[in-house]
């Protein structure tokens, strides 16, 4: 160990943002940091931010990349509010970031980006470096990454313009020794990734240890975040759309069934593909359609086949299949459709988190379409909602919605490995006998209709969009026919609350406030209400997942609390939705900025609400 280090000290938590140009490798270093402390133990939660456009002008403030994550020795929801570390590679990083580091952070920036190139492309007048007022806020460490990479691959047989492209990882060592991180998994990892160009391998291994070596050589104080107790088993970091993924193929197994997934792609639901695409040898079958409404079709075609079949996109594909939608909906088949909510309206914000989608899930058909709605809560809650939905559309012989968004299905976690055998099945039963046979005939407890495939001799029966005549599903125009189909389908969508748990609530009391959240602000939500009942404020926590129908006792825990603050990214729709139904006044913290809200944003409005 280095002269140069002066103190060690153990910290129960750490907030670290990487940012830079989008072909700096701020993603890439901020998973690299996330595993290695996850291999120590730590408990994660990362929050990738990118730009929309595949490359933006080099330089500017809108092409700017960033990867913050959240690193902590006990239970933690959010990647963090402020970061106590932030790493910035050229002006531009250091012009959007800076305003979130927190008061006497450590500054780590690339002082060779600061010229007069830079400077002009982030729109600076005066270079910031030199401001005294900056090293004055912040612990400022300007570190001419560029040069030192370049130095230290001099030997590499590699073009100047590859050998710039490894600062990345020199970054990456020197933040591995200020928080007293291991270089091993990083290392392994760059030999895997460029097995076939042993020379960037190389290279980038250099920086790396190059970049650890002037952190020991030029820091005084190296910090630790000691493991996290955890619940025994095996972990792994996993994000929304992977989770999604697997509890996909999850529940086709659970039920015996092949899982046909069918989509177009569409940030930021297209990873649901790519990972699917992965797992064939789990009798998977990726569809990659020429359109939306093509994937929609598709989608309908294998549930009519008897696959357990599902559909993902995002807000905009929403619209574009719609109409299929309903016509799954007149069909009454179980199929899953996937929104992975984004900021809009039109292409809006694509790779910004937004959860304005939830009337359009509800209500954003023609006619009378009711269709049961669920929200993921975070990643490894994605993994849960998939199955559960595979079980409510079998069971209830109907298309779901699931909601994530953008912030749920790109934030990673641990996430503890379930045993497969530990899951209750998904029973599925298709009709062989011909006798007695109606298509539109119903289980008096559910109001399911038969789920009878193709193929089967005296099981034939009539499909389309046309209105079913009750139980023989022969079209109808009869007045009292479609009234009663109509409300026979919003009732079988309402049963479903009897199938499903009840709401809970945080604290058994009856509390002064409710904070009642859904969708990916559980996290910010749960942390501020726990620090609000610390400072002995009334207020308790119940979070929904189930938004079409509302559990069966909502009301209930409504009328129990005082007041109702809903916070939630959009401008207030699940507000407007608990006003509807329960004739309950509630308080909207409404965010529309492409952000997730932070613990401060909810914890302020909570104190003003009960002050």
């Amino acid at each position: 160990m280095s002269t140069a280090l002066t103190e060690q000290r153990t910290l129960e938590s750490i907030t670290v943002l990487f940012s830079g140009d989008s072909g700096d490798g701020m993603q890439l270093i901020g998973t690299q940091f996330t595993t290695a402390s996850a291999i120590l133990g730590n408990n994660v939660c990362t929050l990738p931010d990118y730009p929309s456009e595949i490359r933006a002008p080099a330089g500017s403030l809108g092409g700017v990349s960033a990867f913050q994550v959240n690193v902590s020795s006990r239970e933690i929801k959010t990647p963090g509010d402020r970061p106590d570390t932030l790493v910035a590679m050229n002006p531009a990083a250091l012009k959007v970031y800076l305003p979130r580091l927190a008061p006497g952070g450590a500054l780590i920036v690339n002082s060779d980006a600061f010229n007069k190139s830079g400077l002009r492309k982030a729109g600076c007048g005066d270079n910031p470096l030199d401001d005294p007022d900056l090293a004055a806020r912040y612990q400022l460490h300007a570190v001419p990454v560029t040069s030192l990479t370049m130095a230290a691959l001099e030997e590499i047989d590699l073009d100047p313009r590859n050998k710039r492209r490894c600062k990345n990882f020199f970054a990456l060592g020197l933040l591995y020794w200020l928080y007293d991180l291991p270089l091993e998994p990083s290392q392994k990892w760059l030999d895997r990734k460029f097995a076939r160009v042993p020379q960037v391998g190389a290279a980038n291994r250099l920086a790396l240890n190059a970049g650890y070596r002037y952190g020991e050589d030029s820091l005084a104080v190296q910090y630790r975040v000691p493991p996290a107790a955890s619940e025994p088993g095996e972990y792994r970091i996993i994000n929304g759309n992977e989770a999604f993924a697997l509890g996909c193929v999850t529940a086709a197994r659970l039920a015996g069934k092949p899982l046909v997934y069918s989509s177009y792609p569409i940030t930021p639901a297209s990873d649901v593909l790519h990972h699917l695409a992965r797992l064939k040898h789990f009798d998977v079958r990726p569809i990659q359609a020429e359109d939306e409404i093509a994937a929609m079709g598709s989608a309908i075609g294998a549930a009519f086949g008897g696959a357990f079949s599902v559909t993902g996109t995002s807000g905009p594909g929403v619209c574009l299949k719609s109409e299929a939608i309903n016509l799954a909906i007149m069909l009454e088949l179980p199929l899953v459709i996937l929104n992975v909510q984004r900021g809009g309206p039109s292409t809006g914000l694509p790779t910004k988190p937004e959860q304005a989608d939830l009337l359009q899930a509800i209500a954003g058909r023609n006619g009378e379409s009711p269709i049961p709605v669920l929200a993921a809560s975070g990643p490894a809650d994605c993994f849960d909602v998939a199955v559960e939905a595979f079980r409510i559309a079998v069971r209830h012989t109907t298309p779901v919605m699931v909601l994530s968004d953008s912030y749920v299905a790109n934030t990673a976690e641990p996430w503890r490995i379930p045993v497969f055998r530990e899951f209750d099945p998904i029973p599925v039963e298709h009709p062989t006998a011909a006798v007695g046979f109606q298509p539109y005939s119903r289980d008096e407890a559910t109001l399911a209709r038969p789920w009878a495939v193709p193929g089967m001799p005296g099981l034939e029966h009539r499909l389309g969009g046309l209105e079913k005549q009750h139980e023989t599903g022969n079209i109808s125009y009869d007045p009292e026919n479609h009234e009663h189909m109509c409300r026979l389908r919003a009732d079988k969508v309402q049963r479903i609350a009897r199938f499903v748990d009840e709401q809970a609530v945080d604290v058994a009391q009856v509390s002064d406030l409710l904070v009642l959240s859904w969708g990916g602000t559980r996290g910010a939500v749960s942390a501020a209400v726990s620090q609000c009942r610390a400072k002995g404020l009334s207020v308790a926590h119940a979070h929904l997942r189930y938004l079409n129908p509302f559990p069966r006792n909502l009301g209930a825990v409504l009328a129990r609390h005082r007041k109702v603050l809903i916070p939630e990214l959009n401008g207030g729709q699940l507000a407007l939705l608990i006003r509807a139904q329960y004739l309950k006044e509630v308080i909207s913290l409404s965010k529309i900025q492409g952000q997730p809200f932070t613990i401060a944003e909810v914890e302020s409005r909570i104190e003003e609400v009960l002050s």
